[in-house]
């Protein structure tokens, strides 16, 4: 009988939003560089649109990316991470210039070099309460500033913070937890540049 290491439970089908955590390669700071978190936030948005789930909440780190998602109109959070994290790692290993490396690069190598962009598996936790849901985006935007990247949430564009504490915009288009019709009204209220 075989059996297999650490089975994932998901829970999907239920309209639950998903908190989710993925690595790159064995935690090498892939989104170490503003290009490539921009990459990123752009295939995330791209994503996003075509696969119809609602983004509540995100931070990109170097080595890692948080997602506070709602289930796809088609299909499951699963596949949609399965797209997001083909496009992303093709947009950012795809490239082979001659070009002089950086210490950082040196010391883990780079991505084109790694058997991988990203780990194989991801965590979801399903998030239902509007407790739980603060817990999340609280932990998210405040992860940049406990790594000591930077000083104040404020201060990394590659998360929903503005969103919900400053000016109402950032990087992509957000939605408001667990309604389209909410998203669309704070949408018109603050239009994306």
């Amino acid at each position: 009988m075989e059996r297999r290491r650490n089975p994932l439970k998901r829970y999907f089908g239920r309209g639950d939003l998903h908190f989710v955590t993925f690595s790159c390669y064995r935690r090498r700071p892939y989104l170490g560089t503003v290009r490539s978190r921009n990459r990123f936030v752009k295939i995330l948005d791209e994503v996003r649109t075509r696969h119809e789930f609602e983004l509540v909440g995100y931070v990109v780190m170097p080595e890692h990316v948080h997602l506070l998602i709602g289930e796809p109109e088609r299909g499951n959070p699963s596949k949609v991470l399965q797209v997001l994290k083909q496009r992303v790692s093709r947009a950012l290993r795809g490239r082979k210039k001659k070009r002089p490396r950086s210490q950082m690069e040196f010391v883990f190598g780079t991505a084109e070099e790694s058997p991988a962009f990203w780990q194989r598996r991801f965590y979801d936790f399903n998030v239902w309460g509007e407790k739980k849901l603060n817990q999340k985006l609280e932990y998210m935007h405040r992860n940049p500033v406990d790594r000591k990247l930077v000083k104040h949430p404020k201060d990394w564009p590659w998360s929903s913070w503005s969103f919900y504490e400053g000016d109402g915009k950032g990087l992509i288009r957000m939605d408001v937890a667990g309604s389209k019709e909410g998203a669309r009204e704070k949408q018109r209220q603050n239009p994306h540049p």
